[in-house]
């Protein structure tokens, strides 16, 4: 356990720089005491680290210092390979950067943990896209990329659902999202935080301006409230319904991740035809008329009454059309 803490004291040297006995506390969760022993137990064992005091001061290793990761475990390794996704960096334009860079994590590791490494790679894959989409193309992303990295302000035109459907912006890009195979990006546009889908855009200029990130911004905090506020606004609607025991087994394969969680957790227990009626959120009634189709005759929708209308005219208007071909007579 203490070899653990002593290598990850000497990474967070290595990679942070200069820092106080309380800061390397509240890193490792320790106490100050604690890291005065680590320090004094690296110094023991030849790593050049020292204390400079005074104000500013604290621990440092000396210029020049780097440890070889001879300290990770077998499982330690093969992770930080089974989390690359060599696709998404190449989009990026960062394909041949991850190439080099995991070229020489392997040429630092024992041959044991190249081994082990091989392994993974070799029964773990990573496919971030998600099922049944076509591949969006995403010219600009790379150009975008760069933007972030340098907090550079950039002119783009973008296309959107409502009128007028192409409009000029300046922004300023923050941080770049991949969820489920789509790519968006955060960005600050006129003081406020906004989220856009970067297959959306059809011209981007990267300005020479550039920008101060805003100190308190933290990209995974910002997606994560940002998710949740969308699937709030996408769902204004709720319809009740009555699903069959084979449509509750395949809701989470046919539906979005609010109705199947709403299945998941419904409270009423089924009927004695082992039917359970349930409230869905819904995004609109033209919507669900044509998601409710795709469970078929393991479904009937109880409310709206519009929503019920729409299902009917259907289910008559098909009844009718397979009648006709002699699928009925």
């Amino acid at each position: 356990m203490r070899a653990s803490r002593l290598l990850s004291l000497l990474l967070l040297l290595q990679d942070r720089g200069r820092l106080t006995a309380q800061q390397i506390a509240e890193e490792l969760d320790v106490s100050v005491r604690t890291v005065y022993r680590d320090v004094e137990a690296l110094s023991e064992a030849g790593v050049p680290v020292y204390a400079e005091l005074g104000a500013g001061g604290g621990y440092q290793l000396l210029d020049g210092y780097r440890t070889r990761l001879t300290g990770l475990t077998p499982q330690e390794a093969g992770s930080i390979f089974l989390a690359g996704v060599p696709d998404a960096a190449a989009e990026l334009g960062l394909g041949a950067v991850l190439t080099t860079a995991e070229l020489k994590l392997r040429a630092a590791l024992p041959a044991r943990l190249n081994r082990h490494v091989g392994e993974v790679r070799d029964r773990f894959h990573l496919d971030a896209a998600g099922w049944f989409r076509e591949t969006e193309t995403h010219p600009h992303l790379s150009a975008l990329a760069g933007a972030v990295w340098n907090r550079r302000r950039c002119q783009m035109r973008y296309r959107r659902w409502r009128a007028p459907h192409e409009v000029d912006r300046v922004v300023e890009p923050l941080g770049i999202v991949l969820k489920a195979g789509v790519w968006y990006f955060v960005a600050r546009v006129d003081g406020d935080l906004r989220t856009y889908r970067v297959a959306t855009i059809l011209d981007l200029e990267v300005l020479d301006e550039t920008f101060d990130r805003p100190a308190d911004f933290d990209l995974a905090r910002t997606w994560a409230e940002w998710a949740a506020d969308f699937e709030r606004r996408l769902h204004r609607d709720v319809a009740t319904v009555r699903l069959a025991p084979a449509a509750l087994d395949r809701v989470p394969y046919l539906m979005n991740r609010a109705m199947a969680r709403n299945v998941r957790d419904a409270p009423n227990p089924p009927d004695a035809d082992g039917w359970t009626t349930i409230t869905l959120p819904i995004e609109s009634v033209r919507h669900a008329h044509a998601e409710f189709l795709r469970l078929g005759e393991d479904v009937e929708v109880l409310e709206p009454a519009e929503l019920r209308e729409m299902m009917r005219a259907s289910v008559t208007a098909m009844a009718r059309l397979y009648s006709l071909t002699g699928i009925f007579s």
